[in-house]
């Protein structure tokens, strides 16, 4: 029975961890680039979110298990830590295009990647809640396109004030 509570916290903090340090890393990543098309400015960007908002967002999962009387100690903290990591590593995940292509392409694969992340993940959950994949992966996809163009037009709007 342990097990099965560990598993589900790791679980719990890599699922929130993914789908949040692809949200957030593209949407930032992609509302610098419009604003200053600058490579340092959305490295910088991306290793701050890896790091501040991976300590916020494991913090935020840390104070909501908490609330649930049914969590253990060790629960509470593999989620926290599943949190923490996952959404640092996959927020990391997007340095490499940067690092190794141009910023307009590099943004370009970010987008692809992140895209991809967040399928592979909406359909192994919908496949393990035995439920229809395709209603998880539109709405999600949906809502990360929503972020993206959001992010694009605060950039660039930004930008043409400044």
């Amino acid at each position: 029975m342990y097990t099965l509570f560990m598993k589900r916290s790791v679980k719990k903090g890599l699922g929130f961890g993914l789908t949040s340090g692809v949200i957030t890393t593209l949407g930032l990543l992609i509302g610098l680039n419009a604003s200053t098309h600058s490579k340092a400015v959305v490295i910088s960007g991306v290793l701050v979110i890896a790091v501040a908002d991976s300590l916020s967002d494991a913090l935020g999962i840390h104070a909501s298990e908490e609330t649930e009387n049914s969590r253990s100690h060790n629960e509470i903290w593999m989620s926290t830590l599943s949190t923490f990591v996952s959404k640092g590593v996959f927020s990391l995940s997007f340095i490499t295009p940067i690092l190794f292509l141009p910023l307009s392409q590099a943004i370009i694969v970010c987008t692809i990647w992140g895209i991809a992340l967040i399928i592979i993940l909406n359909y192994y959950l919908a496949k393990n809640r035995k439920t229809n994949p395709l209603t998880a992966l539109i709405e999600h996809v949906f809502i990360a396109i929503i972020v993206i163009i959001l992010s694009h037009l605060i950039g660039s709007y930004v930008r043409s004030i400044f």
